[in-house]
């Protein structure tokens, strides 16, 4: 991975959540600590749900999936923090690695401490900043004036909301926003699109921070059909109602799935899926498809300069 052209950078960063956002860092990895990913914290379904109603915390689900997903393997560590409990009783379905970080956090003053002790645990180098430190829930607002609370609730939606906002509101993570404005290269995605992709863009001081930023900013579309309301629009669609929602355009360029690479305009085709799976992105294509996108703009703007 030395001759990727990513290496030109000394501060990447990736917002996103859950698997998708896990995926990228994963793939990138080899930038090692100029490489930051900024984690959704919504989450309220499953092992991070039951936590967040018992502990009034935030949602450790998509950091821990991230910290897995970046943990070198095979280890002890990697496994104890992807274990699950099962059979019957109260821990069962509960992720082990999701209550290591919630007894880290109370032993810590804050959460980003409690990260950060389980990088250094596992050997990462990358960094993990979750959105916010303090726990807020995803509310979309229905064209007939209903609220949805709730980021599974949001998920099963029919219709594609009118607009997006946190309840309580909360701070962004200091620590998210210096990121975003010392970046030169900012990634989207993939991932459920208003569930990982929107909510840390909802945080007015992060959402400053990207309208202040003079990185470039690329999105990463999924390689299927996310199963949510925003599946019926199209990528123009999603894209205009990002910008509108948050009443700046951000994205410069989009990388999608395609059998043969070309460019159409500021969107990327590569050819990005797995051959283990229809539904995730083959790590080392989605390197060098990022690689090519900014060795192909670096080269546009040094036509355009001379």
């Amino acid at each position: 991975m030395k001759s990727n052209r990513l290496n030109q950078y000394n501060h990447v960063v990736a917002i996103g959540g859950g698997h998708g956002l896990g995926r990228v860092l994963s793939s990138l990895s080899f930038l090692g600590p100029k490489l930051t990913g900024i984690v959704t914290t919504t989450d309220n379904g499953g092992s991070t749900g039951r936590l967040r109603a018992e502990k009034d915390c935030i949602a450790w689900g998509d950091l821990r999936n991230c910290l897995t997903q970046l943990a070198k393997r095979p280890s002890i560590g990697s496994l104890l923090f992807e274990y699950r409990f099962n059979g019957e009783s109260e821990l069962t379905g509960h992720n082990l690695g999701n209550l290591m970080l919630m007894a880290l956090d109370e032993l810590c003053v804050r959460p980003l401490d409690a990260v950060n002790l389980v990088r250094n645990f596992l050997n990462i180098e990358t960094r993990l900043i979750p959105m916010s430190e303090e726990p807020t829930h995803l509310v979309a607002l229905q064209a007939c004036g209903q609220s949805v609370f709730g980021e599974t609730n949001v998920d099963k939606m029919q219709d594609t909301p009118i607009a997006l906002s946190l309840d309580p509101e909360v701070q962004a993570t200091s620590e998210a926003c210096e990121a975003i404005q010392q970046a030169e290269l900012i990634i989207l995605g993939p991932g459920s699109f208003l569930t990982s992709v929107m909510p840390p863009l909802l945080l007015p001081k992060i959402a400053n921070a990207l309208a202040q930023s003079n990185a470039e900013v690329i999105l990463i579309d999924n390689l299927t059909k996310e199963p949510s309301s925003i599946a019926n629009c199209t990528l123009d669609q999603k894209i205009s109602w990002c910008h509108q929602v948050l009443g700046l355009k951000i994205i410069d360029q989009i990388l999608c799935h395609g059998e043969q690479s070309y460019q159409e305009g500021n969107i990327c085709y590569y050819p990005l899926r797995s051959s283990h799976h229809i539904g995730l992105h083959d790590r080392q294509a989605l390197a060098d498809a990022l690689s090519y996108m900014v060795s192909q703009n670096a080269h546009l703007v040094n036509i355009e300069s001379a």
